[in-house]
């Protein structure tokens, strides 16, 4: 597939990189030279120098044979104008704009997007989408990962192996033998910063970053069996009050309303604002690395806090200080990289990534065949995909042992008549079975091609 990505930063540069690794012909376009040299010199895509809503830069970018755009510049406006352009001028099939500006996204002005206007394909807004992962990973605590499947019948999970961990040192061959009722699949593992595709041998260790599928029925029993027997949180602190923390601050009213919500805003303007839109939300005006507002707050008494600021550094600092008065669960918003292996030796409970929620989120609608979603798990290690099997794919009819997996792809559950199968060598896959698995980024484009519409279905 051709795909021009507008934008070279941190969101860009993730999309570009993932598609890259597929063998997708990628060209990256931005305003400037310094990243378009990084991108170009780092991974295998090329780099055009330009403003991305001008019809001559994508013209230059090769857009007269493009399949799909991926505007996701710092400006709405030129998203926007280089999809509307994208459309007008060069009939590109699919259209992707990040859109942050949450006017543009209001109901009202819905009919801006439809086809007779500017013909926008999917639209995607970072802060919504953030505010929505926040929000899972509250349902389940002790995860540092929460993701539904299959119409919520099934969830990823991602847990942390602490020392009161049961299951350490034990082969994962034996978690059928232990827990014979559990409907529970490990698919993947972070050592020590290193990801690794489990085997039937492989055992958890502490410090492990473990993540499984789990029939959602059953979430409460398989936390039990790590360790986690915590109740969900009642008195919760925000650290900011930018969207991300107005969205999560209005979802919590609307949707967890036994949750007594507390959100720190440092600027006075912003925090009156905010007081005028939120109607249970205690809105407090300080510096949420000052003591003073953090008493005020109450947070020794606070079961989680959630550092949502627009500066990795501070969100850092709070998610410590706020453990260090009392708080039990802390969860930070961080963008920069190379602050994800500190997170563990800084007993940041949660780390929550938005280029790679966003990232996520757009290629999902990148992928073809009956791919109903995907998910980004840790940097580099590969994509959580749900897909339907359809009669045409090799899977169907052959037993999984016999049915030439590729390598680096682990199946972690199987939804049929609405109830989760947790596969083994035997397991048969049915036409219009719904699949969950695992696929290292090297594996990737082979399951694509296992879920596509083949020619001959027709």
């Amino acid at each position: 597939m051709k795909i021009i990505v507008c934008g070279a930063g941190q969101v860009g540069y993730n999309i570009a990189h993932h598609l890259a690794l597929e063998a997708h012909d990628v060209t990256v376009v931005d305003m400037s030279e310094k990243l378009i040299q990084r991108i170009s010199n780092s991974i295998d895509v090329h780099g055009i120098v330009g403003l991305a809503s001008h019809p001559d830069v994508l013209e230059k970018a090769g857009i007269n044979d493009t399949d799909l755009i991926i505007a996701v510049t710092q400006s709405d406006e030129v998203n926007m104008v280089a999809c509307q352009v994208a459309h007008s001028l060069f009939d590109v099939p699919t259209k992707i704009a990040r859109i942050r500006q949450q006017s543009y996204l209001d109901p009202v002005w819905a009919n801006l997007f439809s086809a007779d206007h500017m013909p926008i394909d999917v639209i995607i807004s970072p802060e919504i989408e953030v505010a929505r992962s926040v929000t899972r990973r509250l349902e389940v605590p002790g995860a540092f990962e929460m993701i539904p499947l299959v119409d919520n019948r099934i969830k990823l999970l991602g847990v942390r192996c602490s020392q009161k961990c049961p299951l350490v040192n034990t082969a994962l061959r034996q978690l059928t033998q232990l827990f014979p009722d559990l409907n529970i699949v490990i698919i993947g593992i972070i050592r020590n910063n290193t990801s690794i595709i489990p085997s039937g041998n492989d055992q958890m260790l502490h410090g492990d970053e473990v993540y499984f599928v789990v029939d959602s029925n059953q979430i409460e029993r398989a936390m039990a069996a790590f360790g986690y027997e915590e109740q969900e949180a009642r008195k919760l602190v925000i650290f900011g009050g930018g969207n991300i923390g107005l969205f999560l601050a209005q979802e919590l009213e609307e949707n967890y309303h036994w949750v007594q919500t507390k959100i720190i805003e440092s600027n006075p303007e912003r925090a009156e604002h905010l007081t005028g839109i939120l109607e249970h939300t205690l809105v407090l005006q300080g510096n949420v690395l000052e003591q003073e507002i953090l008493d005020e707050a109450n947070i020794s008494s606070t079961q989680t806090a959630v550092a949502v600021t627009n500066d990795d550094e501070t969100n850092i600092l709070a998610s410590l200080l706020s453990k260090r008065f009392g708080c039990h669960r802390t969860i930070a918003l961080i963008n920069k990289t190379a602050y994800e292996p500190l997170i563990n030796s800084l007993n940041i409970d949660v780390v929550v990534s938005p280029k790679n929620i966003t990232a996520s989120k757009i290629l999902q609608h990148v992928r073809r065949g009956r791919i109903h979603s995907v998910h980004t798990l840790h940097e580099d290690f590969g994509e959580l995909i749900e897909a339907e099997a359809l009669e045409t794919s090799s899977l169907v009819g052959t037993s999984l042992r016999e049915s030439n997996l590729p390598e680096g792809v682990l199946i972690g559950a199987i939804v049929r008549d609405n109830k989760m199968i947790c596969p083994n060598g035997d397991t048969v896959i049915e036409a219009n079975d719904r699949i969950v698995l695992f696929a290292a980024a090297k594996a990737i484009k082979k399951v694509e091609s296992l879920f596509s519409v083949q020619l001959e279905y027709f």
